[in-house]
């Protein structure tokens, strides 16, 4: 075998766990022929298996150490990587669809189709376990049915051009109870699983080729402890199942009839079989020597027979839609029981002669090189997990997250991500988490500020740093440190847009910028002011009389004021571009007073278009209206103003004042500013009295008046500093 050294890397060795015996196949595949170069076959010293089921672990790990090792002295060389099957006890079937839309039209390679059968996989993964909610389910073996190419049904996508493929395929599943056990007891012996697969799909390869599966047929896989089922038809394969009935029911009547222990029965049933005119010598229980003909021992089991015959029948009829196949084959050790096929047959009511064993004239597509070697029906199973090997490589992977050990679903594109999810890992503790965040008013609207992000998880991959995206490999050690919460969010009243932006007044004809004010819950702020949390924010868009000459360092105490030509004191709210004048009455100011340059104003009170003006100013006016005893008045938006009979304006003091409660009142109307005059409230209705709008000549189809930019009733309160649109609708 030395010649086998220059192929090691391309062999595949296929270990067909059973119920009674081990079988063990190393072989290569050329030119589509199976090359088997080494095999080896160990019962179990006792029952460690029963139906399928792994019951004693370590020592089914020894019995495939001691396989393993008769394999590697055949070829001179050491197993590190074994393909196993699962007997299907306690199977379960999903059938899922997937699609995939290109995003143009694309020609499909095995890429493509790999990666829709994958999706179809995880849709039925997710399916299952969704409907569990105590045992975990494992996939062990997934075929597609069929295949979508745009809308049209096709056997084969690759090579074909397409804007949409889809797949509609069987992905078979078992408790992680048995899974767990097989990985466990390969691991035991020294062993890395490469893939795992169901028996009925690896005797399906063998025993079934494709160009039969255009037939409605049915396989059954009869071994110790389960018989597993297959069935095909158009072309693909469409269910699988099993029942617990197999070849250990048989043994276990002949020792219970004749009074031996179950090793000795099992020898019994074999030699009943290749013996059937002969006499079987045994000893009993007893020690006492003992001889029965063969054909007694036929009779004693032929109950048994019959009854797993009529399961199976029955389990195939279900499995089909409730019809009879056309045809059954038979593989595995316990299929060759006598009269076993006629019953079959019988219970689906077939021919006999279609029902019937395959061992020999499956295996022409196999090329053994093994000397001392039959060909038989017992080795259909294991030369079928290696085949399947090139087929389908869906296998599990153990993985270590912080401390603890985890079993995946080996997709093939397994990342840390997928690890730390299965392992339970907050995902909010995976990704950079923000700060608290704010959330605060501002002239009416809510504004969200959100803290800073903090830094993401730190990832460890086998001691080196990775990232949540990295590749994982079988037995990878994976280190995680939860992400860390960023800075709290914070924000000042100076960091506002709204607060950037300048109100403009013409005072003494001159342009002046002036910064908005801001007001928190009622009080004025400086830019430095640090917003809370369910803040309510006003940037006011008017000046007091008494605010506006604080900030252009005016005193008023000597100066007459008119705001857009009407006398005002220094509670009267001053809007964008409403205009100021100022008089003289005992000759400490005048007009020369402001300087003639348009932009000092401007230079004042801002050092660039972002910044309008000095914390020290703002500090100050706030400090002086924080501070004033009427401080209320002025940043009351219902603030008074009594106007004389002869319109003109009186100190609050004046007994005119004090006799009448009429107040003036500034609204803006199509951008002009109007004063209203001689009423203590005013509705909407009341601007016609003071504003020119000819209503007998109509310019449009109706009037539109709006009220700070929705319809109003025309008996809706006006208040000061209120907008309003007035025109005809064309």
């Amino acid at each position: 075998m030395a010649e086998l050294t220059t192929i090691k890397n391309n062999l595949v060795f296929g270990l067909d766990i059973g119920t009674r015996s081990i079988v063990g196949v190393v072989g290569y595949l050329e030119h589509n022929i199976f090359n088997v170069v080494a095999m080896a076959q160990k019962e179990h010293d006792t029952r460690s298996m029963i139906d399928g089921q792994i019951h004693d672990i370590y020592k089914v790990g020894d019995t495939i150490r001691k396989v393993k090792v008769s394999l590697e002295n055949q070829l001179d060389f050491s197993l590190t990587d074994v393909c196993i099957a699962a007997a299907g006890r306690v199977l379960k079937t999903i059938n899922a669809s997937a699609e995939y839309k290109f995003e143009e039209e694309t020609r499909v390679n095995q890429e493509h189709i790999y990666s829709l059968n994958l999706l179809a996989i995880e849709i039925a993964h997710a399916q299952i376990n969704g409907n569990s909610n105590e045992v975990k389910f494992y996939c062990v073996g997934s075929t597609p049915v069929n295949y979508k190419l745009n809308t049209f049904d096709i056997s084969n996508l690759e090579g074909h051009k397409a804007n949409k493929i889809g797949v509609e395929l069987i992905a078979t599943f078992l408790p992680e109870e048995v899974v767990d056990g097989l990985y466990e007891a390969v691991e035991y012996a020294g062993l890395h699983v490469a893939s795992l697969t169901l028996e009925p799909i690896a005797a399906m390869n063998v025993a079934i080729p494709e160009q039969y599966r255009l037939l409605n047929i049915g396989l059954i896989d009869v071994g110790a402890g389960t018989s597993d089922i297959c069935i095909t038809k158009d072309g693909s394969i469409i269910a699988y199942g099993m029942i617990p009935l197999a070849g250990d029911e048989i043994t276990e009547v002949i020792a219970k009839t004749y009074l031996v222990d179950f090793n000795t029965a099992e020898k019994m049933k074999i030699s009943a079989s290749d013996k059937k005119d002969e006499m079987i010598t045994f000893q009993d229980i007893m020690g006492l020597k003992q001889e029965v003909k063969a054909e007694d021992v036929h009779k004693s089991i032929h109950s048994v027979i019959s009854k797993m015959a009529r399961a199976t029948a029955e389990e195939i009829r279900k499995l089909n839609g409730g019809k009879s196949v056309n045809a059954v084959f038979v593989v595995g050790g316990g299929g060759k029981m006598p009269e076993y096929t006629n019953l079959i047959a019988k219970h689906l009511g077939i021919a006999s002669e279609r029902v019937a064993v395959r061992g020999e004239e499956v295996l022409t597509s196999i090329n053994f090189r093994v000397e001392d070697f039959k060909k038989d029906s017992l080795y259909v199973t294991p030369v079928g997990i290696c085949t399947n090997y090139y087929l389908q490589k869906n296998s599990f992977v153990f993985v270590t997250v912080n401390n603890e050990r985890i079993k995946m679903y080996d997709n093939n594109h397994l990342t840390v991500v997928d690890a730390v999810m299965q392992v339970g890992f907050p995902n909010e503790k995976l990704f950079p988490r923000r700060g608290a965040e704010i959330t605060f008013t501002i002239n009416g609207k809510t504004r969200l500020v959100r803290g800073l992000p903090g830094e993401g998880a730190i990832v460890k991959l086998n001691g080196k740093t990775a990232n949540l995206n990295t590749s994982i490999e079988q037995n990878d050690v994976i280190q995680i440190t939860e992400s860390t919460i960023g800075e709290a969010a914070h924000m000042t009243i100076g960091q506002l847009d709204e607060f950037k932006a300048t109100v403009s007044f013409n005072v003494n004809d001159k342009n002046i910028l002036c910064p908005r004010f801001a007001y928190v819950n009622g009080q004025l702020k400086s830019e430095y002011y640090e917003i809370a949390n369910g803040d309510m924010i006003i940037m006011e868009n008017y000046y007091t009389v008494e605010q506006l000459f604080a900030f252009l360092d005016l005193e008023i105490s000597n100066l007459d004021i008119y705001v857009n030509n009407e006398r005002a004191d220094k509670n009267t709210k001053v809007y964008e571009n409403f205009t100021v004048k100022t008089s003289e009455h005992d000759n400490t100011i005048s007009y020369k007073d402001l300087p003639e340059d348009d932009t000092y104003y401007e230079k004042k009170s801002k050092k660039s278009n972002d910044q309008i003006f000095t914390p020290e100013m703002a500090e100050k006016m706030i400090a002086q209206y924080s501070n004033n005893s009427d401080n209320k008045q002025y940043i009351d938006i219902n603030s008074n103003a009594f106007m004389s009979e002869n319109n003109g304006m009186v100190d609050n003091n004046s007994s005119a004042a004090k006799t009448s409660n009429s107040k003036n009142m500034m609204i803006l109307i199509n951008n002009q500013p109007v004063t209203l005059k001689g009423k203590a409230s005013y509705v909407l209705v009341d601007l016609f009295d003071f504003y020119e709008f000819d209503l007998t000549k109509p310019h449009g189809s109706a009037v539109v008046l709006k009220l700070n930019g929705a319809v109003s009733e025309y008996m809706a309160p006006l208040h000061d500093g209120d907008v309003v649109d007035l025109y005809w609708e064309p």
